[in-house]
């Protein structure tokens, strides 16, 4: 049997800011804004090429905005992906990889070149570079 994520909810406090950072700076689809009845509004957004999208809303999750951190995204190229970024507005760390558990300035080794950002509410982001011989979205990033 194949388990696939589906969705991922994203605690916001705003929904319609939380829209337009991931659609207008990130480049996420809208796919829909659904408001099922007073107190409850449902964005699905989708990352482009990505099966996983994420929610944001209204009366959809419990947990406080802001207290999602280490959702991953990954990409053939970080070089690229930082400069869509930081063109969209979005404040991105510089390209960075790991050494002994901290981050450093600068490329590393294959699977080891991340950049980091924040939506408006503080919910942490990675981005990845996958080496160019494996597919993204193959599950083995």
């Amino acid at each position: 049997m194949e388990w696939k994520l589906e969705v991922v909810v994203v605690p916001v406090s705003d929904v319609d800011r939380a829209k337009l950072f991931y659609e207008e700076q990130v480049g996420f689809t809208v796919d829909h804004d659904t408001r099922l009845r007073d107190g409850i509004r449902v964005v699905q957004l989708t990352p482009p090429g990505s099966p996983c999208s994420i929610v944001v809303g209204k009366g959809v999750i419990d947990a406080p905005p802001g207290s999602v951190k280490g959702l991953q995204l990954v990409v053939p190229d970080i070089e690229k992906a930082h400069a869509e970024l930081k063109a969209r507005g979005v404040q991105v760390s510089p390209v960075q990889h790991f050494v002994a558990g901290g981050r450093v300035d600068g490329h590393g080794e294959a699977w080891n070149n991340f950049v980091f950002f924040n939506d408006p509410d503080g919910n942490g982001w990675a981005v990845q570079e996958v080496p160019s011989a494996v597919s993204v979205g193959s599950g083995n990033g």
